[in-house]
């Protein structure tokens, strides 16, 4: 009879940052243990469990004994299962009897065909088997898997020594009400277990669950525990919300997640500490609640931190003025030291702190923090200079400032005790020192953008400081052989990638992808033994600059016919793909797409031909008109120069779409000509001449994209 299955697994207080991957661990591994052995029905549905204490699971419509199988088995070769007089062999009674059927004679085999040669089969129907062997062999294979950060050690009450990610305690197994008799880590399962270990009596806490369809409702009823994740993440959720009222409550997902992994029973306080505290910068308050204390920060309206903070607590009561107050006690210690922090900080300005980058090692074969803002500060003001001359605003000097500074909060006090503000203590050091405001930005806008979907830097200034920090960077570490290799990637290159291409195409900077990475690799040229990783570096970047286009919405035909040109300048890429799309809709498309894919093949077959005729170039060989000698071939050439000037006015506006629609009007003449027309004709000089008019075709099809990339 088909029933739910649950399994719990009791223990010690369980790793916080570790639970949900522990508890879907726990779960899969079990589902798809009985899942291999036939166990579940089409449209089972798990449900996880986890909470500090107890991994667990419950599957619905978990059968009782697997279904009889019919098993076709592989007895012995026929060469080798008769003798030479067609009698049964000795190795064939000994393999039957091995395979359990000892009875069994050549009459009773099936001969088939093996491969190239012969042999017997026997089928025969095997028995199903029972839930308790599938459950306990699935039991041990999910928990012999689990991602356990780090084993644990301990004694049984019966002396027996056990490894496990902490002590466990007891151990459920409940298949609708009948308890399965599992045994694991020295436990054997029952269908009792314990509640809150505060919010219920210490005599009254163990909780009976009479089935396995009842295990949340009882735990919740009963021992005061929500035992799903999900449910409990949006208690917490909604609690936070409820209390918060006006204000806006910061709760980033990895703080949700890790509060939820802590408590069994959440319930949302509201807490505060001292006006005083305030004038600190208020992401070091922030960052000291959420990463030393777990507490939720709150703002106003307009984003400004107020005094009092959230708190989840594990302890449900009407006087919790303890808890409240205890929190209090703790938090205040915490923020003192960021005041400090940012006081003694204060006391010297940003510029005094740069010789001591000197003795910061940024990476033993690239030297020390100092050379490397060096570099990048070199490279800025190079990529500002060409900004600046393609009419945006970018002052050189202003640049070079704000890049030379960039590094130096990194020695500061507040950003040894909370790295993650690096950039972040720049920019209101560099106020306070009275910098310049774009220089003081820059501090923090150069680290952007920090991950997906991050903002870019607002900058001017900004923009060429990041786009000189993350281009140094890839070029410095791909030099000394650092490249990421498969999901390795400790110097976060494929971040820089990301960020570089996202501020070339998404502010349409007039920046070639060759010149950045060429004023990159000069500033390593003190470098020993440097050797310029341009090219592997170029062919990385455009490998990620497929995704960016997948994620926007764009086929792979489609991206490739952009990419495969192997673009030097992203500021107008997307205007080129949004013109392909639009091409690739048109009726025409598809007949002219492999048309061009034609004339390719055809060309690069043909390149020394070409290049005989006068061709140094795609399009540059010269078309004597009066060796056309076909209507077909005398058309197309006429065609083309006809279309020829829309096409250039078209695209010199940088009207990509009106430049592809364009040559939609070529696609009969086109299609005539590949009729009617043998190319590659005896004659040498005729064969060179329609050559070239190809040529000059396939230039002119290909100057938005290679849209032979289209045809199927």
């Amino acid at each position: 009879m088909n029933q739910t299955l649950l399994i719990e697994l009791l223990t010690e207080e369980l790793p916080p940052k570790a639970l949900a991957k522990l508890g879907a661990a726990f779960a899969s591994g079990i589902v798809n243990g009985l899942k291999s052995r036939d166990f579940l029905e089409e449209d089972s549905a798990a449900t996880i469990h986890a909470t500090p204490r107890r991994l667990a699971v419950s599957i619905t419509k978990v059968r009782a004994t697997s279904p009889d199988k019919s098993i076709r088995e592989k007895v012995l070769p026929v060469s080798v299962a008769l003798d030479k007089d067609g009698n049964p062999s000795a190795p064939l009674a000994k393999k039957l009897a091995a395979l359990g059927f000892p009875d069994l004679t050549v009459a009773d085999l099936e001969r088939a065909q093996d491969g190239k040669a012969e042999s017997f089969f026997y089928t025969y129907t095997a028995p199903g088997s029972q839930l308790l062997a599938g459950a306990q062999a699935a039991l041990e294979e999910s928990v012999a898997k689990l991602p356990i950060p780090k084993v644990m050690s301990y004694q049984r009450p019966d002396g027996s020594t056990v490894q496990f990610v902490r002590p466990a305690h007891s151990l459920i197994a409940l298949h609708g009400a009948e308890v399965l008799p599992l045994t694991l880590l020295g436990l054997t399962a029952s269908n009792v277990t314990e509640g809150h270990r505060f919010l219920t009596a210490t005599g009254a806490r163990n909780v009976t669950v009479a089935h396995a369809d009842a295990y949340a409702a009882t735990l919740a009823e009963q021992g005061k525990v929500i035992p799903g994740v999900d449910a409990r993440k949006d208690k917490i959720r909604a609690a936070l919300l409820e209390k918060a009222g006006a204000d806006q409550v910061l709760m980033p997902e990895s703080l949700l997640d890790e509060v939820t992994a802590l408590v069994e029973w959440p319930v949302v306080y509201e807490c505060r500490f001292e006006e005083e505290f305030l004038a600190v910068p208020q992401e070091c308050l922030i960052l000291t609640m959420q990463t030393n204390q777990k507490y939720f920060a709150l703002t106003d309206a307009a984003g400004k931190l107020r005094s009092r903070f959230l708190i989840v607590s594990n302890i449900a009561t009407d006087t919790p003025d303890a808890i409240i107050g205890g929190n209090e006690r703790v938090v205040r210690p915490r923020l003192s030291d960021a005041k400090f922090f940012f006081e003694q900080d204060k006391k010297k300005t940003l510029e005094s702190r740069l010789p001591l980058l000197k003795n910061v090692v940024y990476h033993n074969k690239l030297g020390t923090q100092a050379e490397r803002s060096e570099r990048v500060t070199a490279l800025a003001g190079a990529i500002a200079g060409k900004l600046s001359s393609a009419g945006l605003k970018a002052d050189v000097a202003l640049t070079e400032r704000a890049a030379r500074l960039s590094k130096a909060d990194l020695l500061t006090d507040m950003v040894g005790e909370f790295p993650e503000l690096q950039g972040i203590m720049g920019t209101y050091y560099a106020r306070h020192d009275g910098e310049q405001e774009d220089v003081a930005l820059a501090a923090s806008e150069h680290y952007q953008p920090r991950f997906a979907g991050d903002a870019l830097p607002a900058t001017a200034t900004g923009t060429a400081v990041a786009l000189a920090d993350k281009l140094e960077t890839l070029v410095g570490i791909w030099a000394i052989g650092l490249a990421p290799t498969g999901d390795k990637d400790p110097f976060a290159l494929r971040r820089h990638a990301l960020g570089v291409l996202r501020m070339l195409i998404e502010k349409r900077l007039p920046l070639s992808i060759s010149g950045l990475l060429a004023d990159a690799a000069k500033q390593f040229a003190s470098v020993a033994g440097f050797k310029d990783p341009s090219a592997d570096v170029t062919a990385f970047m455009l490998d990620r600059l497929r995704g960016i286009l997948r994620e926007r919405g764009f086929t792979p035909n489609e991206i490739e016919a952009v990419v495969a040109q192997n673009p030097d300048r992203l500021d107008d890429i997307v205007q080129r793909l949004e013109a392909v799309q639009a091409f690739a809709a048109l009726p025409e498309s598809a007949s002219l797409a492999g048309a061009n894919k034609r004339i390719t093949n055809i060309l690069k077959k043909n390149e020394s031909a070409l290049a005989q005729a006068g061709g140094a170039g795609e399009g540059k060989a010269e078309i004597r008109p009066a060796l056309l000698q076909d209507t077909a071939e005398k058309n197309l050439h006429a065609a083309i120069v006809r279309v020829q000037p829309e096409v250039d006015a078209a695209f010199a506006k940088g009207d990509f779409a009106g430049t592809l629609k364009t040559l939609a009007q070529l696609r009969d003449d086109v299609d005539a000509f590949f009729n009617d027309v043998m190319v590659m004709a005896e004659d040498v000089a005729l064969r060179n001449n329609r050559l070239a008019l190809l040529s000059s075709l396939h230039g002119m099809m290909n100057r938005v994209a290679d849209i032979s990339k289209l045809a199927a």
